[in-house]
């Protein structure tokens, strides 16, 4: 194919079809490049997708986003989906704790924020939180203005674990349950003795101290299927990038004269067995299969994306007979339930209530039975919510994810890395390369952007950042 201008046109093939390959797709198609986008799943969207059972449409595991989350946003704006995934107006979880207290009414407090500049604007939510004393409550706004202080480019923050730094600055044990790790389970997959202190002042201190609004928590209100698959594919299509699905790349390898050949194979799709010819190529794929297509001598290190361990996520499924919660969402304390959600609508249930509980760091539980989650997870519930006692459960399901994401550990900075290798023309993509965020979408689209931009700038064409402005 050539350009207007009779030159070759450039070709670009992404592997990978989840949020980073579809941001590293759109960046490049936008920029004029020809692009050619290889899944092998039957679908988009990587490890935050849907799919159906029988009349509900089920999200794999309940993901949501900050307003800090520019990226991510970017990406919702792209395919047209901003609307159908909105942002609380204002910061506002709800916490209830239960405190062991067996069939006692659970207690709620709240996590808000105000319209005060930081960081007065969390001081009145927490001056009223309940789940900490006077003292505790006191020791957290000394840790935060320590936290503020510290500067991400420092690399000796990477080799230090998160609960360290908490107990060096005060931080009792409820300390850390009721607040710190309410939040950094969540968003790091990982409690705070096993997560990197970078990583974790990382979210703590763009969610919570940048600007007043950079937590507000916003969440699909439509099954992820439709933002990351349906709408995907049609900003896609629009952009002039081949998708092609159900299609396994078997090999990268080097072509005479440069670029590379991508062998296509797998089955099902009318390009198996096909050579792409490229100019350049994005691996965005997890890295375990990254490591497996690299070509000989494109990382000074390859065996270290080995050495980036997996966490799992775990999310448990309940639909009842009748309504049980009346608020969109809460996270609990005192019991093994973490965050609940209310799936209701999304889900396409008309009759009775659909909840998902959504579990993480869940090394412990990943491989337990259904029933026995099952007879740990109801008990639960009925502490947390009275009008789930004697409600009908029409079902019970479990979702489970061993590879939802890398583990921030101590040390996982210096493994990750960047987009550009040192094979020319090409680039890594995904959650786990070096892009100073946690494994979330919003890491995932910014490693899109770095990967596009590299090879965008490798191919001489002229680019801005999409989040250049915003920056």
């Amino acid at each position: 194919m050539t350009t207007a201008d009779g030159n070759r046109a450039r070709h670009a093939v992404v592997v990978g079809g989840g949020l980073a390959g579809i941001t590293a797709a759109l960046q490049l198609a936008d920029a004029g490049v020809r692009v050619t986008l290889l899944e092998g799943r039957p679908r988009l969207g990587g490890l935050a997708f849907s799919f159906r059972r029988g009349d509900l449409t089920v999200d794999n595991g309940q993901h949501v986003y900050l307003r800090c989350c520019t990226a991510y946003r970017w990406f919702l704006d792209r395919v047209d989906g901003a609307a159908l995934a909105p942002i609380q107006d204002r910061l506002d979880v709800p916490v209830l704790d239960v405190g062991g207290r067996g069939g006692a009414r659970a207690r709620l407090g709240r996590i808000r924020r105000t319209a005060l500049p930081v960081p007065l604007h969390l001081a009145p939510g927490l001056a009223a939180y309940p789940h900490l004393s006077l003292a505790e409550r006191a020791s957290v706004a000394r840790a935060a203005f320590a936290l503020q202080r510290l500067d991400l480019a420092d690399p000796a923050l990477d080799g230090t674990d998160f609960a360290t730094w908490l107990h060096r600055h005060g931080q009792s044990a409820r300390t850390v349950e009721a607040l710190w790790d309410l939040v950094g389970v969540a968003t790091l997959n990982a409690t705070a003795p096993n997560a990197s202190l970078a990583l974790a002042a990382m979210v703590f201190k763009t969610g919570l101290l940048s600007e007043p609004g950079a937590a507000d928590i916003g969440w699909a209100r439509v099954p992820l299927g439709d933002l990351h698959d349906t709408l995907a594919r049609k900003a896609l299509d629009s952009a002039g990038v081949r998708t092609e699905l159900r299609t396994r790349v078997g090999a990268v390898s080097r072509a005479d004269g440069g670029g590379f050949h991508v062998d296509g194979g797998g089955f099902h799709v009318d390009v198996a067995g096909e050579r792409l010819d490229a100019d350049a190529v994005v691996l965005a794929v997890p890295q375990r299969e990254a490591h497996a297509l690299l070509p000989e001598g494109a990382l000074d290190h390859p065996g270290r994306l080995l050495d980036i361990a997996d966490a799992p996520i775990l999310n448990v499924h309940v639909v009842y007979g009748r309504r049980v919660l009346r608020r969109p969402f809460f996270a609990a304390l005192g019991s093994p339930v973490q965050w609940v959600f209310d799936r209701t609508g999304a889900s396409g249930l008309t009759d009775g209530q659909y909840l998902a509980v959504s579990q993480s760091a869940a090394q412990d539980e990943i491989d337990t039975p259904v029933s026995a989650l099952r007879e740990r997870y109801l008990p639960e519930l009925e502490r947390l919510l009275p009008a789930a006692r004697g409600a009908e459960v029409r079902d019970f399901f479990v979702t489970r994810e061993r590879t939802a994401t890398f583990a921030p550990t101590p040390g996982v900075g210096r493994l990750r890395p960047a987009a550009r290798t040192r094979a020319p023309g090409l680039f890594l993509a995904g959650a786990w390369t070096a892009t100073g965020w946690p494994a979330t979408m919003e890491g995932a689209v910014r490693s899109g952007f770095d990967a596009a931009g590299a090879a965008l700038s490798a191919l001489g064409h002229r680019h801005q950042h999409p989040l250049q402005e915003a920056a």
